[in-house]
């Protein structure tokens, strides 16, 4: 606690003090462009990873970067995907998940959750497509390269969840709002996007016309991250 009252106080005497026009605007209201979906695990920063200012992203974060399919819950998930399109005007949705994440090793043994973590276990049956892909899909798959796997099958999960939202149904329909599946990877800081039509992750910069609301200096940050070249994680 310490530390987190230290940062406070230098927060709001070194950076505050250096933004109070900025600080004036997002008093006055907020104007969000993207709708970032990502996990809840501490080692994911979504405004670290982007270089994104304070307004910029309107952030749903929860374990596994799930969203329920529309009307399976009536929690803060769908209420927050709602009021980010419809009340916001947003119109680029990303879902990031991420390497090594904790939520999808628990739906690989979902089973041994129900007792231990009832409510984790309940959450995690919103991953039920996940799960059943892998046990059907990826039989040859195990240990880092099954869960690396299942952290990118979630992900084209969850943008099929989206779909199902009639807000954001109407607008792809339009072309008034697009989805991206994003996956980080924490121990390089690479960020890789799927793309369907190669039906695999890659490195984003072909994508890029839809994604102007980026500076060259954040495209650098994100995209190259480690200077990998992108991997091939194929889609069936």
């Amino acid at each position: 606690m310490k530390k987190l009252i230290q940062g406070i106080h230098s927060f709001q005497t070194n950076y505050v003090s250096t933004h109070r026009e900025m600080f004036e605007l997002l008093s006055q209201g907020q104007h969000p462009r993207i709708l970032f979906i990502t996990c809840s695990d501490s080692r994911i920063d979504p405004n670290l990873i982007t270089q994104a200012e304070p307004g910029e992203m309107f952030i749903i974060r929860n374990a596994g970067n799930i969203i329920p399919p529309y009307g399976a819950t009536n929690g803060g998930e769908c209420a927050a995907v709602e009021y980010a399109i419809h009340a916001l005007g947003i119109k680029e949705v990303i879902v990031c998940g991420h390497s090594h994440c904790g939520a999808m090793k628990g739906l690989l043994k979902l089973d041994k959750l129900e007792e231990e973590m009832p409510s984790v276990y309940q959450w995690l049956k919103h991953a039920e497509a996940t799960r059943r892909m892998m046990k059907e899909n990826y039989q040859d798959y195990e240990g880092e390269k099954l869960l690396q796997a299942t952290v990118e099958e979630n992900i084209l999960t969850q943008l099929e969840n989206l779909r199902t939202y009639p807000v954001i149904h109407s607008r792809l329909h339009s072309g008034q709002i697009h989805l991206h599946g994003w996956v980080y990877h924490i121990e390089t800081g690479e960020v890789l996007e799927y793309d369907p039509v190669r039906r695999q992750f890659v490195a984003p910069e072909t994508r890029l016309p839809r994604a102007a609301w980026l500076t060259p200096e954040q495209q650098q940050r994100i995209y190259q991250g480690s200077g990998a070249s992108a991997k091939g994680n194929g889609k069936g």
